[in-house]
């Protein structure tokens, strides 16, 4: 019989819990036992309704408190030297900290304290996972049982699961070693022992089977990377009676596909929706007769309902190669990338409910998929018929088809891409127009989001209190940050956004085209969710966004202030794509919206605008040699949002969390005036891009970590503008945190910023 698996369950629960959870333990109302009770309950909750679903594979060990790499982590006790741990296990609280530093203060109330962990994109979805340091000096040991223990949790509850965990080369290969002189997979040998000695502990409680993520093999790997895996699986292998289940995702193999077939594991996991024709690839190389595909069938990355007839050839086709007993159905990827239940939805009306899929939804399709395959068409044939009817609808449906929209997208052309004149004339414009001095002073963007501005927005949004009290109220938010900034003594100041709540959601509710959900909400990193809006029609951009609180903003100071947009690229990334048409004609749309919306703010007299493209990395291909074809259309729709302005306008934007060096070519080419980075955690190691291009426009290096709570000293910000400026001239570089502080308290940003400001008029006077 064709069987059933999940790779992974999305952890933060329906509505939040965890996320409560996590924070009120954090912020001293919650105890640690009330903390890992509310994660038993949710765990065990997943798990019954995932065995309920029919999943032949329940996995375990998909949950974490912050983040799965960060488990592995702690799983194998690479804990960076500057953490305090005494070497035995790593406990709840020396696990918070790697992921968010620890800040302390001495008798005079001076702070200081220990450095998170690097954070990064998990390859390119929108997830952020810790970046494990790797050095000489590491000392692996089994310091968490955490996947024993929850394995034996679920066996206590009634479900036998299959528990997961990060392949150690891949995990060597996202790690970051600390010197250069190391490659990570000469620290495979000493790794090894410590996923075995987990892997015997695993089956001496009874377990049967094992998944194995080992994402890293859809990279394009070197001969070396390559035989890592097959070394580490001989071993493996040999070491446990286990049923090896190897996960790859979000790509196909290519030339690792041999290698990965070659493998002694049980099953190997292809992703059909971002890897399509691996199954066909796989077949004609050779399957071995000792092992079984699993098959990525139904998106884990987005919110569609599957087209089962359609799948349904692709699973015959498998079965008919194999023999239906070497047949598993799945999803492409954990689940962990979507939100959990359309049944908490209430608000959407069944006509867009028939096209969508969440995980609980994702999880029928894949049963309803094998239990087909197994012969039963009655009791599949009414969800079969679901999915016939979505796809007819949305195919027919005048909502989602513009046809003006798609003429002014026929209709650019290249002037529309470019600046009047070029960087070096309009720099020298715009510094006689701003008169800033060296080393400017800004921030990216959003403030605090307190709980009485999500309270009024709440209240506003159901119509609990009139237009012009909300109004009323966020002139008065906007008054007071403007304030704020002018006795901090930044030099760009910003409106602080206290209306917007996400920065994509906030625009694609003024855009049409857009479908928005109460509790659809997907972790981004530790306790960060979104709520990604779906793009299901062609998108346009109805009146002005931003111009009424810009306008006002501008009014209230003689400072310059910098009007704050979401970028076309980043607003296609975090949202959930529609599937009918290609993403670079979507992102076009929404390209051109932002253009209209960027040309008002000029006409309204803003003169520094930042389009923020934090997301221009993340939706990079994972195999180099498609690089080329998605660099050029993203870079062509920033051109496209950003190049309508006059010279005088100064184009600003900002990009975190990604490996610069690979796409450096290609933010020269977006031209923009100022770009500001994330740079304190790597200590402006980031630059490094930067210098060996010469880039020729101005950057804002972050020197404020606000990821994490620590209040950074002047000191510490003085010593990274100094490491800056050791790449940049002084008058290329501005100073600015790595991101948005909406998730900061004020007692944090006021003190943070305070001491940035004073860091860089140190440096000017000297």
């Amino acid at each position: 019989m064709t069987t059933t698996a999940n790779l992974g369950f999305p952890r933060i629960g329906a509505h939040r819990e965890l996320k409560r959870a996590v924070e009120e333990y954090w912020n001293g109302d919650r105890s640690k036992e009330e903390l890992l009770a509310e994660g038993a309950d949710l765990r065990e909750r997943h798990w019954r309704k995932q065995d309920e679903l029919g999943l032949d594979f329940v996995p375990s060990n998909d949950f974490s408190y912050y983040d799965q790499v960060l488990d592995t982590c702690a799983m194998v006790g690479a804990v960076p030297d500057r953490f305090p741990w005494d070497g035995d296990t790593v406990d709840i609280d020396t696990y918070f900290s790697m992921a968010r530093g620890i800040q302390e203060k001495d008798l005079e109330g001076d702070t200081s304290g220990v450095q998170a962990m690097e954070m990064t994109k998990w390859f390119n979805t929108n997830y952020h996972y810790l970046v494990p340091e790797l050095s000489r000096d590491t000392e692996f040991s089994l310091s968490s049982t955490k996947i024993i223990d929850e394995y034996e949790e679920a066996k206590a509850v009634g479900i036998d699961t299959r528990p997961v965990l990060i392949g150690p080369v891949s995990f060597l290969l996202l790690g970051k070693t600390q010197s250069e002189d190391l490659n990570a997979l000469d620290l495979l040998e000493e790794l090894l022992p410590v996923y075995t000695e987990a892997l015997q502990r695993l089956a001496d409680t009874g377990a049967q089977a094992v998944q194995i993520d080992e994402p890293a093999l859809v990279f394009e790997l070197d001969n070396e990377e390559q035989a890592a895996y097959t070394e580490a699986y001989e071993v493996l292998a040999n070491a446990t009676d286990l049923d090896i289940h190897l996960a790859t995702y979000f790509e196909s193999l290519g030339d690792n596909l041999p290698t990965a077939l070659d493998l002694p594991v049980d099953s190997l996991h292809l992703d059909l929706v971002r890897g399509e024709g691996q199954l066909d690839d796989a077949l004609e190389y050779g399957v071995p007769n000792e092992l079984s595909l699993s098959l990525g069938l139904v998106d884990g990355r987005n919110v569609w309902r599957a087209d089962l007839d359609t799948l349904l050839e692709t699973v015959e086709t498998a079965i008919d190669a194999l023999g239906s007993d070497r047949v598993i159905l799945g999803p492409s990827c954990s689940l962990l990338h979507v939100p959990t239940d359309l049944d908490a939805e209430p608000g959407l009306d069944d006509n867009t409910k028939l096209w969508l899929s969440f995980a609980t939804g994702k999880i029928e399709e894949i049963v309803a998929l094998a239990d087909r395959a197994n012969g039963d068409k009655t009791g599949t044939e009414a969800l079969f018929e679901r999915s016939r009817q979505a796809i007819k609808n949305r195919a027919e449906s005048d909502w989602i088809n513009d046809s003006d929209v798609q003429e002014r997208v026929d209709g650019i052309d290249d002037a529309m891409t470019r600046r009047d004149s070029n960087r070096d004339v309009r720099r020298e414009i715009q510094r006689e127009a701003f008169d800033l001095p060296e080393l400017p002073t800004t921030t990216i963007g959003s403030f605090p989001q307190t709980d009485e501005m999500r309270e009024m927005r709440a209240a506003y949004k159901n119509e609990e209190i009139s237009q012009s009290k909300y109004e009323a109220f966020i002139e008065t938010q906007i008054t007071e940050t403007i304030e704020r900034q002018e006795e901090i003594g930044l030099d760009v100041l910003v409106h602080g956004e206290s209306e917007r709540g996400d920065m994509v959601e906030y625009f694609g509710r003024q855009l049409d085209g857009f479908i928005f959900t109460e509790n659809a909400w997907v972790q981004s990193y530790g306790t960060r969710c979104v709520r990604p809006p779906i793009i299901a029609g062609d998108v346009s951009r109805p009146e002005p966004m931003t111009v009424r609180w810009l306008s006002y903003a501008d009014e209230q100071t003689d400072e310059l202030v910098k009007g704050m947009l979401t970028g076309p690229v980043t607003i296609l990334q975090w949202s959930f794509v529609r599937d009918d048409q290609t993403r670079a004609e979507t992102c076009r749309q929404i390209s051109l919206a932002i253009r209209d919306e960027v040309r008002d703010l000029e006409d309204a007299g803003i003169q520094a605008i930042q389009i923020d493209e934090p997301a221009f990395r993340e939706g990079l291909p994972l195999r180099e040699s498609q690089w080329a074809e998605y660099l050029e259309w993203a870079v062509e729709c920033f051109r496209l949002a950003s190049c309508g302005v006059a010279d005088e306008t100064q184009i600003h934007t900002h990009m975190c969390y990604a490996e610069f060096t690979d796409i450096i070519d290609a933010i020269v080419d977006m031209d923009a005036d100022v770009i500001s980075i994330e740079a304190s955690r790597s200590k402006m190691e980031l630059l490094g891009s930067f210098d060996e291009l010469d880039y020729p426009n101005d950057i804002g290096p972050g020197v404020y970590d606000i990821h994490s709570p620590q209040i950074p000293s002047i000191e510490e910000m003085e010593d990274l503008i100094y490491n800056g400026l050791e790449v940049l001239d002084e008058d290329q570089m501005w100073v600015n945190p790595d991101c948005g502080l909406k998730t900061r308290r004020w007692v944090e940003v006021e003190p943070s910023l305070t001491n940035m400001v004073k860091a860089a008029e140190s440096v000017r006077e000297s």
